[in-house]
């Protein structure tokens, strides 16, 4: 049975820090692309971070970089998210999400391997964990 539970979601102060971590089984992790990816209350889905299987290239929304860092610990089956200078339209549900590359999505034309935020197609998801930005 494929699991991605996340947890570490809480209540911060804006400027505060936050780890999130996503324990995957069921699935070969190591052969794919994590995301992480959060929805604010009566909003869509925005994606916010992935990194590639191996972990040598990360990617980032414009609207956390330079403030979040992904990282993945493939004998833990484990990826993170660090949340630093929290603000608050950072307070979402975020959830986990795994793509494979060996399927690549394929819009107009053009192949698109990683969770890079070109590509929407996930093959998991997990339930999700709240995290709310307010003093």
């Amino acid at each position: 049975e494929v699991q991605l539970v996340e947890s570490g979601g809480d209540l911060a102060q804006p400027g505060g820090s936050l780890r999130l971590s996503c324990a995957a089984s069921g699935f070969p992790f190591k052969v794919y692309s994590m995301c992480w990816v959060r929805q604010a209350p009566g909003k869509g889905l925005e994606w916010v971070s992935g990194i590639n299987w191996s972990g040598g290239s990360t990617y980032y929304a414009d609207s956390v970089k330079g403030r979040f860092t992904i990282s993945q610990d493939n004998a833990k089956n484990t990826l993170y998210l660090e949340m630093n200078s929290l603000k608050p339209e950072d307070t979402a549900m975020y959830y986990c999400a795994a793509s494979s590359p060996i399927s690549p999505a394929y819009y107009s034309g053009v192949y698109y391997y990683w969770c890079d935020g070109r590509r929407d197609d996930y093959n998991y998801w997990g339930q999700g964990t709240q995290v709310t930005v307010s003093s």
